[in-house]
């Protein structure tokens, strides 16, 4: 029972306000064992630390954690021990939450700068600490970049781990709040090669924001812009295009600089499926040089992956090698394995039009020892289309059937209907060359099937649309 000096009355008020204490604070033991060590560590007598509010018998009564102390109680021992109330209530340090935010900064800039084992390694100290001393707000953001982290090393599994966390914990929270962690997921499936999944992800968040009329456009611009590359994938290139209008649409009222030069990157895209290479070089410039003003170098090396896919559909092979293999040696450096292996695909496209066959078939060998059916499995097609046109360029009709086959496999489980019309085109030339009419006429069909009215065999009604301003982006959307 709280003894304090006086009268009864105000030891039975103590008592009472013992009751009102909640329930996150009533671990007595817990606050009588800081008591203790905070006492010791200042040399101070139980009686010292007790006067003139308290008795010493309290204190001694407290330490053994036998008493729930009141708030009044809490509060007089931790001005008399130097430290704040929520420090003595909680164990918690003083200033914790926001040490926390400012090391969450600095790793997010390590793994700008590409150091992505180091940043690994500082998210997870901060998600730590913030769960030892259950700090819940700043968890999401230690979890979000622990996902980050996992999708640049291709360890996709681990990313939607921690991505699908990170929006359990802000359940509660506005939606606009959630959408990096579902850009997050959408991005580690997409990856994996579950094309349709990741546009059902990004498509209904985009809905729930602009039907419930939270039009945030930093959440709006992350999304649309994540949605333009598995929309492109799909063959869904009208789309594709609607989303990038919108993604420009929205720039302006941005507040990220990151933001606006990634949805650079992805309108890029675009403009590349409608031949307009000018233009998408010249979008892909200004992301590079808002990405070396942030300093975000593993952006940066992704923006040299595109141009130099822009500069290989124009033909300008020379170039093209250059920038990819930039490109690969930024994200090899960044250890961004799953990326780095993505452009190895496009850099032996280019190997193997400039005539250095062999290189190109090493390349593409060596890499798919690496990734597969769950590691990209998109790009995994691409190399065994190319080993195809390889082994046909020599003569070997079996073995780039086999290559053929194997890619149409993994296009077909992903979804990716315009790589896969492209890929029924070859195989079914390779098999009418061979005689196998029957055959052929069966790919092309397959091939038909997948190229009729891109974006819509396996996509749903558009999202919804944001509040604009402006008649024509809306009315170009519905379109």
């Amino acid at each position: 029972m709280t003894q304090r000096t006086g009268t009864d009355g105000a030891g039975t008020a103590a008592a009472a306000a013992d009751e009102e204490v909640p329930a996150d604070r009533r671990d007595a033991a817990a606050i009588g064992a800081r008591v203790l060590r905070l006492r010791r560590e200042r040399g101070l007598t139980q009686r010292k630390l007790a006067e003139p509010a308290y008795t010493a018998a309290y204190v001694s009564t407290l330490e053994a954690g036998r008493v729930k102390p009141s708030e009044p109680a809490l509060r007089h021992l931790a001005e008399r021990l130097g430290v704040t109330y929520d420090e003595l209530a909680t164990g918690r340090p003083a200033h914790l939450a926001t040490e926390l935010r400012l090391a969450l900064t600095e790793a997010h800039g390590v793994l700008a700068a590409g150091d992505t084992a180091d940043a690994a390694g500082r998210f997870a100290d901060c998600l730590d600490r913030a769960r030892r001393h259950g700090l819940t707000a700043v968890q999401p953001a230690a979890l979000l970049g622990l996902g980050e982290c996992a999708l640049e090393s291709g360890r996709l599994d681990l990313a939607r781990e921690h991505f699908e966390e990170a929006e359990r914990l802000q359940a509660g929270e506005p939606l606009p709040r959630r959408a990096a962690a579902v850009r997050g997921r959408a991005v580690a499936h997409l990856l994996a090669g579950e094309l349709r999944y990741a546009c059902y992800l990004l498509e209904t968040a985009i809905d729930r924001l602009n039907e419930s009329g939270l039009h945030d456009p930093d959440a709006l611009l992350l999304l649309y812009s994540a949605a333009i590359g598995p929309y492109m994938d799909m063959g869904a290139h009208a789309r594709a295009a609607q989303a990038a209008e919108l993604a420009l649409a929205l720039a302006p009222g941005a507040t990220d600089p990151a933001l606006v030069a990634g949805m650079h990157r992805s309108v890029a895209r675009t403009l590349i499926a409608e031949g307009r290479t000018a233009e998408a070089d010249a979008s892909l410039a200004k992301a590079q040089e808002l990405y070396q003003g942030l300093r975000l170098s593993a952006d940066l090396a992704k923006c040299h992956w595109m141009r130099g896919y822009v500069h290989a559909q124009a033909g300008e092979l020379e170039r093209a090698e250059s920038e990819l293999r930039t490109a690969r040696a930024m994200l090899a450096s960044q250890q961004a394995a799953l990326f780095t292996d993505q452009v190895e695909v496009e850099l032996a496209d280019v190997l193997r039009r400039r005539g250095r066959t062999a290189e190109a078939g090493e390349l593409l060998g060596s890499l798919l020892g690496r990734i597969g059916p769950e590691r990209g499995a998109v790009h995994a097609a691409g190399a065994h289309r190319l080993l195809g046109l390889i082994a046909e360029d020599r003569g070997d009709a079996e073995a780039a059937e086999e290559h053929y086959v194997n890619a149409l496999s993994l296009l077909e489980r992903a979804g990716a209907a315009g790589d896969l019309a492209d890929l029924c085109r070859l195989l079914g030339d390779l098999l009418r060359r061979a005689g196998r009419v029957e055959a052929a006429l069966d790919v092309y069909r397959t091939g038909l099937g997948h190229r009729a009215a891109p974006g819509t065999t396996t996509l749903g009604p558009a999202p919804a649309v944001p509040p604009l301003g402006t008649g024509g982006s809306r009315a170009a959307w519905r379109a």
